[in-house]
């Protein structure tokens, strides 16, 4: 299977390295060459177009910043649409809006190729050695046809349905993750105030029932001062509004969500769009004027589990 991989930032990288370290014959694109190089030396291809890239490989992967750069290369004149042919397949694995992705996926079946969409969770770090968790949605077969591509970028791989399925699941995780470190912001701030011992703080959490993956990984980065989580504040604001534009679309009143869009855009209005995600909690240091520190966490996350080759949930 002949795989092309468009979007090779903080995610995309890594995900199209894991394609490479496990020998897939892979072809990549993005406009930026410091990115694409790497790629290059270690034996991947280079399109100088997304639609070349598409009429060369069999899987189109794309993992962009946001839904309306997925539009221009997807639609453009040169673009993903105008290469494809009949059963190729398009994965979009970023985080995107379910409308967009069935908006796009009819022009790809008219194309008699396959949509899928493939969003990831579970960090950065994780991405790197192929340990992440990966959402898919769309037609089985298809689905089936690209799993081995899929358990190498991912260790826990999950059929959500029908397209667009997987788009939605991707929006919860990420809103249930942002209020989670909106909600430590608050609880770091009455353990420091409180004068407890952060690092016993953190352990005590971590084995409590007020236990989360944004505890176990953010929280650290947190209490090392880096904030360094790979993720930026825009980032979190694009996945925040896009789950509360569906509440809205589903008319469904929602009480904590726009409250976490508005704590979000605080948040980058103080720091800026592309401060580290896990500096939300700073408004909280800033407001109380306190610091949550201690010894021996890490500056940035690095997953210590041996890579290993996944497999559907």
């Amino acid at each position: 299977m002949k795989v092309g991989f468009i979007g090779l930032g903080n995610v995309g990288g890594k995900l199209a390295g894991s394609l490479l370290r496990n020998k897939f014959d892979l072809t990549v694109r993005d406009l930026d060459q410091n990115l694409t190089k790497p790629f290059v030396d270690l034996g991947a291809k280079v399109a100088n177009s997304t639609k070349k890239l598409a009429e060369q490989v069999d899987l189109i992967i794309t993992c962009l910043p946001s839904p309306q750069i997925c539009s221009e290369v997807m639609e453009g004149e040169d673009g993903i649409l105008n290469g494809l042919s009949e059963n190729k397949i398009w994965l979009e694995m970023s985080t995107t809006d379910e409308s967009e992705v069935k908006r796009i996926g009819a022009k790809v079946i008219a194309k008699k190729a396959i949509p899928l969409d493939g969003p990831v969770s579970g960090g950065c770090h994780r991405a790197t050695t192929g340990n992440i968790a990966i959402f898919v949605g769309g037609e089985r077969s298809a689905f089936e046809k690209i799993l081995p591509a899929l358990t190498v970028m991912g260790r826990k791989v999950l059929h959500t349905g029908e397209l667009g399925t997987a788009s939605i699941l991707k929006v919860i995780t990420n809103y249930l993750a942002s209020v989670h470190l909106a909600a430590l912001g608050e609880a770091w701030t009455v353990a420091k105030k409180s004068n407890l011992d952060l690092s016993k703080t953190y352990k005590g959490i971590a084995v409590s029932s007020g236990n989360s993956f944004v505890h176990e990984t953010e929280s650290q980065v947190i209490l090392n001062g880096s904030y360094n989580i790979n993720f930026t504040m825009d980032l979190v604001l694009k996945d925040t509004g896009l789950f509360d534009d569906l509440a809205k679309k589903l008319n469904a009143p929602l009480e904590i969500s726009p409250k976490i869009v508005e704590i979000f855009k605080d948040g980058q209005k103080k720091y800026g769009p592309r401060a580290w995600s896990s500096m939300i909690v700073k408004r909280m240091e800033d407001i109380n004027n306190i610091e949550f520190r201690a010894d021996g966490f890490p500056k940035e996350l690095i997953d210590d589990e041996p890579e290993e080759k996944g497999y559907e949930i």
